[in-house]
């Protein structure tokens, strides 16, 4: 029997190119089988839903989680990370799932949280000293922020004195011994006082709630003049007790319970 097939083949590919109208399906026959081109529209929708989101916020998080999320969807709080994940087409107990359609909260710290925890614990002269207080007064619940206004524009005014001493008033404050050097006034004796503690309000997460730490003053009197700062109270456990309430709060508008750690 005579074998076609070469024949066929070469007429195949020497034949003319065909113009294709819009709109509808073509199969062509080729040396490797048979070639199908699809004319009548757009790819047609995912069979399933894929890829990972990232949200900001608990409100957002909720938003796409009513969306998408079914009885078999996982949550996991990582406090390490700042995340809360959601695998939203987790394993079912009887069957597999893919798992790569993902939910996840990556908290952000805010700027007035950043710059307050840069400054923990360092000293600065006290002219940086009094200008981060004067950039920072809306944080500043007590003493009030236009008593530190004024404490911090004391310092500036203070500027050419020579610090002696430091001593603790009954009333918690401390009080500053200084001598003029200026050309004015030197020689002269004067007090500068400063609570030993204040209390500031910080959001330590975008989309989150505030809370009150308190932070203690520090100050040295050296060769360099006074140096001051202030040292913030435990504000590791303000953090976690702040990712811990956005966990809780998340909780509570979901029906799947939120696991500590992280999906596999």
């Amino acid at each position: 029997m005579t074998d076609f097939q070469p024949v066929i083949d070469t007429a195949l590919r020497s034949s003319a190119p065909a113009e294709l109208t819009p709109g509808k399906v073509y199969a062509f026959h080729t040396p490797t089988g048979v070639h199908q081109v699809d004319l009548t529209g757009p790819p047609s929708a995912p069979i399933r839903k894929t890829g990972t989101t990232t949200v900001r916020d608990a409100a957002s998080f909720h938003a796409y989680f009513e969306k998408h999320a079914d009885d078999d969807t996982e949550v996991y709080a990582d406090s390490d990370r700042l995340t809360v994940t959601a695998v939203l087409d987790a394993h079912q107990a009887e069957a597999p799932r893919f798992g790569d359609h993902v939910l996840r909260l990556a908290l952000r710290e805010t700027e007035a949280w950043k710059q307050w925890a840069a400054r923990d614990g360092n000293l600065v002269d006290q002219e940086q000293f009094a200008e981060f207080i004067e950039d920072h007064l809306p944080e500043l619940l007590e003493p009030s922020a236009a008593d530190m206004l004024e404490i911090a524009q004391s310092f500036q005014a203070a500027s050419k004195v020579d610090f002696q001493s430091a001593n603790r008033l009954a009333s918690g404050q401390r009080q500053f011994q200084y001598v003029e050097t200026s050309t004015a006034k030197a020689g002269q004796k004067g007090q500068l006082s400063v609570p030993e503690t204040f209390t500031i309000g910080l959001v330590p997460f975008e989309g989150s709630e505030g809370y009150r730490l308190t932070a203690r003053l520090r100050y040295r009197i050296g060769q360099n003049g006074l140096l001051l700062g202030f040292k913030l109270e435990r504000p590791g456990d303000v953090r976690q007790k702040a990712f811990a309430d956005v966990v809780t709060a998340i909780g509570e508008h979901i029906d799947q319970p939120v696991m500590n750690g992280t999906p596999a």
